[in-house]
């Protein structure tokens, strides 16, 4: 697994792997505050504090998700608020359409493309920039195919895992940052295999709350507590663990 912990930091830590961005008032409108420096908050640590993920950054990054579609969705969204293009590949679109209502229309009555969604097949991507990043979401269920890889500076690829699977090995190791929600004790048991954890974590990786993230990644063990503003509630609705 690639050095992760620079990934994430707590509010007033994270000294600039990722730059200023602008977006318009009405998308700032649908989710809380960015960053500092364009990072994404992501949640809160046990004490309460601001826990910043720089999902953003002048380096190729892979992050994978493992659990529901709402924590997919949120990260999205908040990587939509800091500026970021997102591209996503999925069998499911209907599931991602929020994302493309929330992004809204242009001046023509035409859906924004700050948010593109597609099938599960190779396509020509935006060019990501420092000024213009780029996102791209692979929900292609437990076993990802590579169509995406990240491979330029300012583009991230999200892999979204609804559940571990032992060919996920792969996919799992190459990342910078891995975010896990409650995980069945079978499951555990093939994420302690994956990263080598310690035996007591399994204990944490199955008791976690609907709204209790893991952040793993190289030197991290990290808990937080998911949060939304009541304008994400009514755009993805309560915190969750299932779909």
């Amino acid at each position: 697994m690639s050095g992760s912990s620079r990934l994430l930091d707590t509010q007033g830590l994270n000294k600039g792997v990722a730059p200023e961005f602008t977006v318009s008032p009405e998308m700032l409108d649908h989710v809380s505050l960015s960053g500092d420096r364009g990072g994404m908050v992501l949640g809160m640590g046990m004490g309460g504090e601001p826990l910043i993920v720089s999902a953003l950054r002048p380096a190729p990054t892979r992050i994978v998700l493992v659990g529901g579609m709402y924590l997919a969705l949120q990260t999205a969204l908040r990587a939509m608020a800091v500026g970021a293009w997102v591209v996503i590949a999925t069998g499911r679109p209907t599931k991602w359409q929020v994302l493309a209502k929330a992004a809204g229309t242009g001046p023509d009555g035409r859906p924004v493309p700050l948010v593109q969604i597609r099938r599960l097949s190779p396509v020509e991507l935006p060019r990501p920039t420092e000024d213009s990043p780029l996102l791209v979401v692979h929900d292609g269920g437990p076993t990802p195919q590579e169509l995406f890889p990240p491979r330029t500076p300012w583009q991230t690829t999200i892999y979204v895992l609804p559940y571990l699977h032992p060919q996920a090995g792969a996919t799992a190791n190459a990342a910078d940052l891995v975010l896990m929600q409650r995980l069945p004790a079978g499951q555990a048991q093939l994420a302690q295999r994956i990263w080598r954890l310690p035996a007591h974590l399994i204990n944490q990786l199955t008791s976690l709350q609907d709204d209790q993230v893991v952040a793993l990644g190289a030197n991290l063990w990290r808990p937080l507590r998911l949060f939304t503003t009541q304008r994400e509630q009514q755009i993805l609705g309560p915190i969750r663990r299932g779909d």
